[in-house]
């Protein structure tokens, strides 16, 4: 299983994505590929997402059962935290 959620996204990437996964809400996609396939998918998200962002997540054998990565600018970044993956708030913009 396999979760890809996309903020200010082009429609096209949007295209792409609905060809492979379900649109269960606006932005966020989920299927059930190989390994192989989700790479081809974050491919054409990274190609595509331009001023927008990214996650995908996806089942995993880690110790949290899963495994994420993303693109694009976002308050969030993730960072590894002996050995799990977490996540972390850049401080907010001037302004915000």
């Amino acid at each position: 299983m396999m979760v890809v959620v996309v903020n200010n996204a082009p429609m096209r990437l949007r295209g792409r994505l609905a060809a492979w996964l379900v649109e269960l809400r606006a932005g966020v996609y989920v299927g059930d590929y190989s390994a192989r396939t989700r790479e081809m998918i974050w491919e054409q998200v990274l190609t595509g997402i331009t001023e927008g962002d990214a996650v995908m997540v996806w089942k995993a054998p880690t110790d949290q059962g899963y495994e994420f990565l993303t693109a694009g600018r976002n308050r969030r970044m993730p960072v590894d935290f002996d050995g799990l993956k977490l996540v972390s708030f850049f401080p907010p913009a001037q302004g915000d």
